[in-house]
């Protein structure tokens, strides 16, 4: 049977443990099958698990859907990363339901919807309580980008994806982070943020309460509705499902490119918010007058719209001369497992610069298939 470790060094009072991005909960006792990572990336979609050597090793994956603990409970939400768990150990020919200790060495979990520290702390807690693996750290799944993008763990990544949101980082463990709660938070943008100001905008310009623009009629011609304001009324009695609005950052784009004012408007809008968010994590971590990687993802950024991109590295340089911006598309799930190897090497256990290499390397070869990352 699986039991609470209890002697670690640098247990605190809490059962917690050091790590680069903050404080492991402590896990099972026994020794583990795999000296290792099993790496979690669960966004909003998809999840990826991976089961990785200290020595950069991949040994097994799987993936799923989406993780919603809001819908489904923080155990609910747990137990569809346990069926992951349990596929991508198979993959590497073990076992994970014979209780004879636990998997790997640390979990490295990056999750969607732990948008506050508190909610970091409960699933923390309850991935721990699985006794998957001697220490667990549950960190938001923008940190799995940061890492994805990064060779070390410093700098600062805004993804705009379905939502935006930022994160920096610094080996001492120092972060820099926003609450990303959307509206309430002061969050604007993402695919979502970005669908309703163009219904906005489009039905306004319709009925006469704002200016004219060519989005109107491209949001109609999108759905084959004769209006924006049909459109918005499928969406209220469910003849559109209201998912599909993010169909219309594509429209966007091509609008903006055309030329309509209110359209170009909206993507300059989008690229002040993201140069907004990395300038205040730079200048929290003191990153803002050095050398330093400004890691970009999530679907809005990754498609490379030449409007948005030309916008965000002239506001960036601007602001921020010495950043490096770049848009990384390498799978998050990579950052996460680097993440968890960084915290192997702060404690003599591998996972250095050797083997931060071949988990890349590694990684690349395993995921060919999939093709390159989605929205967050």
């Amino acid at each position: 049977m699986t039991t609470l470790m209890t002697g670690l060094p640098n247990e605190s009072e809490d059962d917690e443990v050091g790590n680069p991005i903050g404080a492991g909960t402590v896990g099972a006792v026994g020794t583990e099958l795999v000296p290792g990572v099993l790496a979690i990336d669960a966004g909003n979609s998809k999840t990826d698990v991976a089961l990785v050597t200290a020595d950069g090793t991949v040994l097994g994956t799987a993936r799923g859907g989406g993780f919603r603990p809001y819908a489904s409970g923080t155990e609910g939400a747990v137990d569809g990363l346990a069926a992951l768990v349990a596929a991508a150990a198979a993959e590497a020919g073990l076992d994970v339901s014979g209780g004879q200790g636990p998997l790997v060495t640390h979990v490295s979990a990056c999750l969607a919807n732990a948008d506050l520290p508190v909610e970091e702390r409960e699933l923390q807690q309850a991935i721990a309580a699985r006794g998957w693996s001697r220490t667990t750290v549950v960190a938001n799944d923008t940190f799995a980008l940061l890492r994805a993008g990064t060779d070390a763990p410093r700098g600062v990544a805004v993804v705009c994806g379905a939502g935006i949101n930022c994160v920096g980082l610094l080996p001492d463990g120092r972060t820099a982070r926003f609450p990303a709660l959307g509206q309430i938070t002061g969050d604007w943008g993402g695919g979502g943020g970005i669908a309703l100001e163009v219904m906005w905008c489009s039905t306004r310009a319709e009925d006469g309460r704002g200016e004219p623009t060519a989005l109107a009629a491209a949001v109609a011609e999108h759905f084959g509705l004769p209006s924006a304001s049909a459109v918005a009324e499928a969406v209220h009695l469910g003849g559109v499902a209201e998912g599909r609005l993010h169909e219309l950052v594509p429209v966007l784009f091509r609008c903006a490119e055309a030329g309509d004012p209110t359209a170009v408007q909206l993507v300059e809008r989008q690229a002040e918010e993201i140069v907004a968010l990395a300038t205040v994590a730079l200048r929290r971590l003191d990153l803002i007058g050095v050398p330093a990687d400004v890691v970009l993802g999530g679907g809005v950024l990754a498609a490379r719209q030449p409007l948005l991109m030309e916008a965000v590295f002239s506001r960036l340089t601007q602001a921020a001369p010495l950043a490096r911006p770049q848009v990384v598309t390498t799978r998050p799930v990579v950052g996460a497992a680097l993440l968890g190897l960084d915290h192997l090497a702060s404690a003599h256990l591998g996972g250095g610069p050797a083997a931060q290499s071949a988990v890349r390397a590694s990684f690349a070869a395993s995921f060919a298939s999939f093709g390159a990352a989605g929205e967050e």
